[in-house]
């Protein structure tokens, strides 16, 4: 059977840059074992499988795997799956408001597309707020598996610790943008965590962070952009940032360090002291289409 795909580069507007995604259309009929391998044949840090919704109201169903498990939420697969759901839209509309169902419940997106069909922007808000899994392991236990010295690690308040919101992340405050560069984790500290590591950006303004994210147990070496983690690194903002009421918009850029520069916008709603909402977005380019044979 022949299956429609695309493939899209992530929160970025450049080919070739930003995180790459493939998004097979054509999905009925594969079971767990299939997409699974057709993943590892992509070998893209996730691979999008599109079904009709269950509930007709919403615009699809989701499934993500990375090269090695399934995953029940991951930003840039939604980031980039919307803008090209958004982009087989018939409708003439330059912005489109959808459900995607994925593992986690539904994620209310909001799509605007370029008129030339070469991608757009999109953003959504999770469907479930980051969960704080406690304390991450002191910097004397970090600094080996991260090459990098105990005092490298850490910054005003921000100490190790654990968010997750379906992903897991061990998120680690690194001193500055330059030991981030040169951290070489061996492996994530806490089994079946990503590794989360941030710094202050020193090119940005306002809430500016540098990022790198590592999963081994995911059969991700390093990713270039990580939705899933930024959603995460909410959680770690409102630990550590004295953020008051209202909106505020952080800036996330990773991939640097891979040649892959990735930007991703992440949006924190706080009403009476506690985290009301948190929106993920970016734009993504659609970067070739074709078939499988399976």
């Amino acid at each position: 059977m022949t299956r429609r795909f695309a493939t899209l580069d992530v929160f970025t507007t450049q080919p070739l840059a930003g995180n790459p995604l493939a998004v097979v259309l054509d999905s009925d009929g594969l079971d767990g074992a299939a997409m699974q391998s057709i993943a590892r044949e992509f070998n893209l840090s996730e691979t999008v499988f599109v079904f009709p919704p269950d509930e007709p109201r919403h615009r699809a169903r989701l499934r993500i795997f990375t090269p090695a498990r399934e995953l029940p939420f991951a930003g840039h697969p939604t980031v980039g799956t919307a803008v090209l759901l958004a982009l087989r839209d018939p409708s003439a509309a330059d912005a489109r408001a959808f459900g995607l169902e994925e593992g986690v419940g539904i994620v209310p997106c909001v799509v605007e597309t370029l008129p030339d069909g070469s991608g757009g922007r999109a953003r959504f808000k999770l469907p479930a707020l980051p969960e704080y899994l406690g304390p991450g392991p002191e910097p004397e236990v970090l600094a080996p598996l991260l090459g990098l010295e105990p005092e490298e690690i850490g910054f005003g308040r921000h100490r190790p610790s654990r968010h997750g919101t379906g992903p897991r992340f061990t998120c680690v405050p690194i001193a500055s943008a330059a030991r981030l560069d040169a951290a070489r984790p061996a492996d994530a500290p806490e089994a079946g965590d990503g590794l989360y590591l941030y710094a202050p950006d020193p090119e940005g303004t306002g809430l500016s962070f540098r990022t790198r994210m590592f999963a081994p147990a995911m059969g991700i070496a390093e990713d270039p952009a990580t939705g899933s983690a930024a959603a995460a690194f909410a959680g770690v903002l409102m630990q550590f940032e004295a953020l008051g009421e209202g909106t505020h918009d952080v800036a996330i850029a990773q991939g640097q360090a891979m040649g892959r520069p990735s930007t991703i916008a992440l949006q924190i709603d706080i009403e009476f002291g506690a985290l009301r909402s948190v929106e993920i977005g970016g734009a993504a380019v659609l970067v070739s289409e074709g078939a499988l044979r399976v």
